[in-house]
C-alpha cells in the first residue's frame, strides 16, 4: 500500500491483494463469509503442513527452554574503548575454560564408559573360567564317588561270599 491507502500496482500484478464487491444492502453483507465484520477483504490463514507444526512447535520449546545468556555483547565499534579489550579477554578466558572444562568432563565419561566395558568383559571371562573350574571339580568328585561306591559293593560281594562259604564251613563242620 502506497501512504495514499491504495494497493501498489505491483501487489496488484502479483495478486496478493483480494477485492470483495459489497452493496451497502444488509442482506448482500450478511451473505460474507464472517457477518460479524464489515471488511471487504478477508483473511484466510495459510494451509501448513502436520510436519511444519511439529517442527514450530519443537522450535519453540526450546526458544522457551533453553537458557539465552548474554554478557556484556560488544557492540559494532568493539575495540574502540581503553576497557573494551578487557572485557574482550574476559569474555574470551570465560569461554575457554568452559570449552576446557567440556572437554575434561567428555575425556573422563569416555574413561568411565571404557573402563566399565573392561570391567564386564573380565567380570565375565571369570565367570566362564569359574564355571570350568567348577565343572571339572564336580567331574573330578563324581568320579571318586563312582570309585567308592564300586568299592563298596565289591566289598559286600566278597563279604557276602566270605560269609556264605564261612556257613558252609560251619554247616559241614557241624555235622562231624
Amino acid at each position: 500500500m502506497s501512504s495514499s491507502g491504495r494497493p501498489s500496482a505491483a501487489a496488484v500484478a502479483s495478486g496478493d491483494l483480494q477485492i470483495v464487491s459489497a452493496s451497502s444492502d444488509k442482506k448482500e453483507i450478511s451473505a460474507l463469509p464472517n457477518n460479524s465484520s464489515t471488511a471487504l477483504v478477508e483473511y484466510t490463514p495459510p494451509v501448513t503442513n502436520q510436519e511444519d507444526e511439529d517442527l514450530e512447535v519443537k522450535l519453540r520449546r526450546i526458544i522457551d527452554c533453553v537458557p539465552v545468556r548474554v554478557n556484556n555483547t560488544s557492540g559494532s565499534s568493539a575495540g574502540s574503548g581503553s576497557g573494551d579489550f578487557h572485557q574482550y579477554r574476559q569474555m574470551r578466558r570465560k569461554e575457554q575454560d568452559r570449552l576446557a572444562r567440556m572437554d575434561v568432563d567428555f575425556q573422563k565419561r569416555k574413561q568411565v564408559a571404557e573402563f566399565n566395558k573392561r570391567r564386564e568383559e573380565r567380570l565375565i571371562a571369570a565367570e566362564e573360567r569359574t564355571a570350568k573350574k567348577r565343572l571339572k571339580r564336580q567331574k573330578k568328585k563324581q568320579k571318586k564317588q563312582e570309585k567308592k561306591m564300586k568299592l563298596e559293593v565289591a566289598g559286600n560281594h566278597e563279604q557276602h561270599k566270605e560269609d556264605k562259604s564261612s556257613d558252609e564251613d560251619h554247616d559241614s563242620g557241624n555235622d562231624e
